[in-house]
């Protein structure tokens, strides 16, 4: 989808009363969303497949923690996003070990972490091979659409 694209879209829905509108195309997708304040949101994110729910995920951190601005990232390293909202698990299931950890040589197509939403479990997979430089979020951690998860140099 191109950028001209996107900003049609955009203008067909301020030029209308829907609340919410999600258009794809291919492995791009825009979905906007009316909020109560008429603010507008524009999110593109790449599909990700439902994973099995693990058996008890671990409580979620204090919601009134203020999340802390990502760090800039290094030279030659790029962050891995998440591509929806939800809740941030790095590990299958409560007490075993962390899909990743810092210093890991990781390749394409590697589970990172899981990311629930309403109730489905999203994987989240490398897009590149790399060595994973820094976890960016908290275990149990709420995530917002584009928020940077990971720091990986590629290889």
């Amino acid at each position: 989808m191109t950028i001209k694209e996107i900003k049609e879209i955009l203008e067909l829905f301020n030029s209308t009363d829907v609340a919410e509108l999600e258009v794809q195309r291919g492995d791009n997708r825009v979905r906007l969303r009316r909020a109560s304040a008429e603010v507008n949101q524009v999110v593109m994110a790449a599909p990700v497949a439902a994973a099995p729910a693990p058996a008890a995920p671990a409580a979620p951190a204090a919601a009134t923690k203020t999340p802390a601005p990502a760090p800039a990232p290094e030279e030659n390293t790029t962050l891995v996003r998440s591509p929806i909202v939800g809740t941030y698990y790095d590990a299958p299931s409560p007490g075993a070990p962390s899909f990743v950890k810092v210093g890991d040589s990781v390749e394409q197509g590697q589970v990172l972490c899981i990311v629930e939403s309403m109730k489905l479990m999203n994987e989240i997979e490398a897009e590149f091979a790399g060595t994973i430089v820094a976890k960016l979020m908290e275990n149990g951690r709420p995530v917002e659409y584009g928020e940077a998860l990971f720091s990986v140099k590629p290889r």
